[in-house]
């Protein structure tokens, strides 16, 4: 699936990953390929790509939305 991590002044992360771990609201949660669409307020943790292209970023709150295999996040660092 196609991730994109975005924060106010960059893009901090765009590639292909297998799964995504991200720090939500009521709890971590993973997101795989065929996820059900959601979108969902982060909290202060680490998001954490696997996969073609891995990633690990620490992130202070933001937002998140999946659909279509394809995954957004709007981050503050």
């Amino acid at each position: 699936m196609h991730v994109t991590i975005v924060s106010p002044e960059q893009t901090l992360f765009e590639g292909q990953v297998d799964s995504l771990t991200v720090p939500g609201e009521k709890g971590r949660f993973e997101v795989l390929k065929g996820h059900a669409p959601i979108i969902s307020s982060l909290t202060a943790g680490s998001v954490v790509c696997t996969g073609e292209e891995s990633c690990e970023l620490k992130i202070s709150g933001g937002f998140i939305e999946v659909a279509h295999n394809r995954v957004s996040l709007c981050v503050e660092e």
